[in-house]
């Protein structure tokens, strides 16, 4: 009977908790380097899971969560498909991912006008096969919704990054890799790793660089890994979201910045909600030319059929 247990056991298809193996085409595909040695080693596999769900759990916003993703986005984003940004609470300030090495002409930035719509947005840029990596801030998220969007991360392989209140730890998640963040002094980033497919729970100390320069590189020693993008000025071909919103918080997020550029527009005689560009930031046109369209327009009641069509 013991000979017997032991051959179940031994499969590669069955993984027993606190166990940690290296990582298999059951256990997961590719793995993307996160840039942090010590989580590297603690992940199965020596980085993200493509192809699969990873959800991040903080306490608030503004902690430290985009900074953990830094590296993996700018090496991403250098590969040829999408980073889609559905949801976002505040509003990307390119510079400081561009100083991350982000290249901003592979940034894709959603504003759903509902819930569900947000969630169907995620579930097709997942999907599409178009993009790398999908960053969502849903409002709440239940164990069928997660499913539909781990399948599509698996269909589309396709990196997907929730991001959850911390209170969402104590319910069931498909999600491969479940990472809790805490508030830590000093720029340093205390991570529990609560759910990790083919690895074990644990606790890790991470030191992430600076978010930009603090001065100017040394031409002669060093380049910036890719060329920042100036922001354009906002002119009346612009388009924005009428489901915007200008927001402002006193800790918001490293590379989400509450003032980022907008565009008052006014609506029957009174001021509008501020709207916003969309990235890719459009290149500013030259002189005689003809004004460049944004990627998704924001009039009319087709916009997520848009983004589905260009996501195909």
């Amino acid at each position: 009977m013991e000979n017997a247990l032991d051959q179940l056991l031994a499969q590669p298809g069955i993984w027993r908790a606190g166990e940690q193996r290296v990582s298999t085409p059951l256990s997961g595909g590719r793995h993307i380097p996160s840039g942090f040695p010590e989580l590297d080693t603690a992940l199965p596999g020596g980085g993200l899971p493509a192809g699969a769900l990873t959800e991040i759990l903080h306490e608030r916003q503004g902690i430290g969560e985009l900074r953990l993703l830094m590296p993996a986005l700018a090496r991403l984003s250098r590969e040829g498909r999408w980073i889609a940004l559905i949801a976002p609470p505040y509003l990307p300030y390119a510079p400081a991912l561009a100083a991350q090495g982000i290249d901003l002409s592979r940034l894709l930035l959603v504003h759903p006008p509902g819930h569900r719509d947000a969630l169907w947005s995620v579930e097709q840029a997942l999907r599409a096969g178009t993009c790398a990596a999908v960053l969502a801030w849903p409002r709440r998220c239940d164990d069928r919704s997660l499913r539909r969007l781990q399948l599509a991360a698996e269909a589309g392989d396709s990196l997907g990054l929730l991001f959850r209140p911390a209170s969402a730890a104590a319910e069931s998640s498909p999600a491969a890799l479940r990472l809790h963040l805490t508030p830590a002094r000093e720029g340093k980033l205390e991570l529990e790793l609560i759910k990790c497919r083919g690895g074990r729970r644990q606790q890790l100390t991470l030191y992430p660089g600076p978010l930009a320069p603090t001065a100017a590189p040394d031409p002669g020693t060093s380049a910036p890994r890719t060329p920042v993008t100036p922001l354009p000025r906002p002119t009346e071909t612009t388009a924005h979201h009428p489901g915007a919103r200008g927001r402002s918080a006193a800790g918001h997020a490293p590379g989400l910045r509450p003032r980022a550029p907008v565009i008052p527009l006014p609506r029957n005689g009174t001021p509008e909600r501020p709207g916003q560009m969309d990235l890719p930031l459009p290149t500013p046109p030259r002189p005689g030319s003809r004004p460049q369209a944004t990627l998704l327009p924001a009039e009319g009641d087709g916009r997520l059929t848009r983004l589905w069509k260009r996501l195909r």
